[in-house]
């Protein structure tokens, strides 16, 4: 087991690994930019070193600079926690060239995986279902006509990397088809430096299902059943639940051992997710995989009782998985809430500033992830999440009057939060039923 690890992160997720570093006995060693000095989790690591300036460009994708921190806290390895260089391949080669284990999967993996025209193919060849679309990337406008008269319109047009909704158009016809190129293509340049595109059917209002897995570097690999994300805005996660509600048992067991091929079929070790999407008809189809942890975890953590960060570092070290996929069993429901800085009531505009107040929710089945508290100051230069309500109860029905009741005691003065809206969410009767797909919330503007 390590003794030395350095968080390559900010806020709640380096929190998180740094929780579970003492509970191993693993000293930690954190970052910070100017913007976050002085914060009260950094005073949970042992040490913590200034990386640079208040943006994200000038410290906390500075590799120079972590890596120096590294050096000097003499560390045996860093952990990326998600987002900043989390899926960073290149990062992740000049840890391992600088004798500084990684923990998250090998360079190569990442860099095919996250590709996702690459990781179309490899999921071709591991015999899981992806959407009809192009074998390739796609040039010009005219290839991407040829194309859409073979797919059948609409169209999706999506950026090879990245993520997050950016490079992502959705044409109808022909004319439509040729702005969104453009579009797509433009802004997938700005946003990764990579213009690559491809085209893909668009599936009309599906719902985003995705699955947990771990894998060690002896080829085991285990899945953590699957949680559902259909619940978003603007290609944002904001509730994710496990299990699925109302899927069928055998698409649960298919959409599960679909993830493990796709995994074993890429050589992949640590944590990762891959992401599918249903239609109506329960058919899915691969999206991509996500080369990391993700904001999601505590959801699977709570229905199996497995502490993913736990399991992330031990495999680094090359430990093999302590248990087996038949010992992995999903037990009542979870269900996590993402809390922004943001106002709902004006587009969901970003309300950074001083906490002046915060009273959070406890009681059975109630966990709260958060390094926010009285007296913090919201940046105004980061994602705008400042904490996840997550609740575990033995119903889904008695998980949504948790997760609701939880929100209502929640207590801040000086932000605007996104409690209000989720609160409105959790109470509809569409979610109740487990009628959520990925465009439900943009057809319901009085949210």
């Amino acid at each position: 087991m390590y003794n030395r690890i350095l968080i390559a992160n900010r806020g709640e997720i380096a929190l998180r690994i740094i929780r579970t570093c003492k509970e191993l006995g693993i000293e930690t060693v954190a970052i910070f930019s100017e913007a976050d000095r002085g914060a009260e989790y950094l005073r949970q690591a042992d040490e913590a070193y200034c990386v640079g300036g208040v943006k994200s460009a000038d410290s906390y994708l500075r590799i120079e600079q972590i890596i120096s921190a590294a050096e000097i806290g003499n560390v045996e390895a860093i952990h990326p926690g998600f987002g900043f260089l989390s899926e960073n391949a290149h990062f992740n080669e000049v840890c391992r060239d600088c004798n500084i284990d990684f923990i998250g999967p090998s360079p190569e993996a990442m860099l095919n995986l996250g590709d996702k025209n690459t990781a179309r193919e490899m999921a071709r060849a591991a015999k899981v279902p992806v959407v009809p679309g192009s074998d390739g990337l796609i040039e010009t406008d005219a290839d991407a006509i040829r194309e859409a008269k073979e797919i059948g319109y609409p169209v999706l047009i999506k950026a090879t990397a990245g993520g997050g909704g950016k490079g992502m158009r959705v044409a109808a016809n022909e004319l439509a088809l040729k702005g969104a190129f453009q579009q797509a293509t433009t802004e997938a340049q700005a946003a990764f430096g990579n213009a690559g595109v491809y085209l893909e059917k668009y599936v009309e209002n599906p719902r985003h299902v995705e699955v947990q897995i771990i894998a060690d570097k002896h080829g085991n690999v285990c899945h953590l059943w699957e949680r559902d994300c259909s619940t978003q805005r603007r290609h944002q996660k904001l509730i994710e639940e496990s299990p699925a509600p109302n899927l069928p048992k055998k698409v649960r067991q298919a959409i599960c051992d679909a993830a493990v091929r796709m995994v074993k079929n890429a050589n992949y070790y640590n944590a990762g997710t891959v992401e599918f999407i249903v239609d109506k008809d329960f058919n899915f189809y691969f999206i991509e995989v996500n080369a990391r942890i993700q904001v999601e975890h505590p959801v699977s953590e709570m229905v199996t009782g497995i502490d993913l960060i736990k399991e992330q570092i031990s495999v680094s070290c090359g430990e093999k998985l302590p248990f087996k996929q038949k010992d992995i069993v999903s037990t009542g429901s979870a269900i996590e809430c993402r809390i922004n800085a943001e106002d709902p009531e004006f587009d969901f505009r970003p309300c950074p500033g001083k906490i002046e107040h915060m009273f959070v929710p406890g009681g059975i089945g109630v966990r709260f992830d958060s390094h926010v508290h009285t007296g913090y100051t919201v940046s105004p230069y980061y994602d705008s999440m400042i904490g996840k309500l997550i609740v575990h109860r033995a119903t889904r029905e008695d998980a949504i009057d948790t997760a609701i009741r939880g929100l209502e005691e929640f207590n801040f003065k000086g932000i605007k939060t996104t409690i209000p809206f989720l609160l409105q969410v959790l109470r509809h009767k569409d979610f109740a039923e487990g009628a959520i797909d990925t465009k439900w919330v943009e057809r319901n503007p009085l949210l």
